[in-house]
């Protein structure tokens, strides 16, 4: 009875699993169609994965052609990248010789503000006011009388615009 009850032991998976006695009681799992089903089921997921590298292999291959809009889409991309980078150097070639230019330009202009107002300087010291007083005194100049200066107003100007003649007293 101990014989039949390890031959017809029930797993929890409700499958029936034949043991048998070889010898001094050791048990042998008797599972070759187990086993058979397991290679069966390795043997396929084998053959699932030869098929999904294969077809990613095929997948890559068509990836790394080059078809005709793609080699074209790249060129119109180079070119245009090409123009754009030309575009940018000649823009910052003007741009600095413009800085330049300025510099020079500048330059110029204190150069002739420093000549010109040494020249106000020479001319300043060079004409003696007192001198010229004596002059115009020996014409017959004189100095104006009050009777003469006329005081106008003017009204948030700087200056005085004269559209006609100034009235005698």
């Amino acid at each position: 009875m101990k014989k039949e009850a390890a031959r017809n032991h029930t797993r929890s998976t409700d499958f029936k699993t034949n043991y048998y006695v070889d010898g001094n009681t050791v048990r042998r799992l008797e599972g070759e169609p187990e086993e058979r089903r397991r290679r069966q089921l390795e043997k396929e997921q084998e053959l699932r994965r030869r098929k999904h590298r294969h077809a990613a292999k095929r997948n890559q291959e068509r990836a790394m052609r080059m078809n005709l809009g793609y080699v074209l889409f790249c060129t119109v991309a180079l070119i245009l990248t090409c123009v754009v980078a030309v575009t940018y150097i000649q823009l910052q070639s003007e741009i600095t010789g413009k800085m330049r230019r300025i510099s020079r330009l500048e330059t110029q202009v204190a150069d002739l503000r420093a000549d010109n107002d040494a020249a106000m300087k020479r001319i300043d010291l060079s004409t003696d006011l007192d001198k010229i007083k004596e002059q115009a005194l020996g014409f017959g100049m004189k100095y104006a009388t009050s009777d003469q200066i006329i005081y106008y107003d003017i009204e948030d100007n700087d200056y005085m615009n004269q559209y006609s003649d100034i009235p005698k007293r």
